[in-house]
């Protein structure tokens, strides 16, 4: 569920367009702070290495924008089954989640399951199982 949050926190930013005008620099800046706050995280909770900061933000700024850049793609087209929305979610949280797992330790993956992602990819499994169906 953390992912979750995460997720709406980058996107708070679209949503709030509708209600009040931002600029792209706001809107980026917010967006930039909601994936170093997350790092920051990850850094504490799993004592990731120098070089482990630079492929998680790597792994976070390339995964997130493209999947902003997808849900934007979306609304342009005004496309409005929330079920898109979520498989581009789930993609991209997935493709995280495969590239993490290539940076961390044993030990830092485990610590990271534990901290809700193993919950979340058992949802998106859930949700993937549901769509195949």
């Amino acid at each position: 569920m953390k992912f979750f949050g995460i997720t709406l926190l980058l996107f708070l930013p679209l949503c709030l367009a509708a209600q009040q005008p931002m600029s792209p620099e706001e809107q980026e800046k917010q967006f930039r702070e909601a994936i170093e706050a997350q790092i920051e995280d990850y850094t504490d909770l799993l004592d990731l290495e120098y070089w482990q900061v630079f492929y998680v933000d790597s792994i976070m700024s390339h995964d997130y924008t493209a999947m902003r850049d997808e849900i934007k793609s979306l609304s342009d087209a005004k496309v409005g089954n929330s079920d898109a929305y979520v498989r581009v979610q789930d993609k991209w949280m997935e493709q995280m989640f495969q590239s993490f797992k290539k940076v961390f330790t044993e030990d830092q993956w485990n610590k990271y399951l534990k901290s809700g992602a193993q919950r979340d990819k058992k949802n998106r499994d859930k949700r993937e199982a549901k769509r195949m169906q």
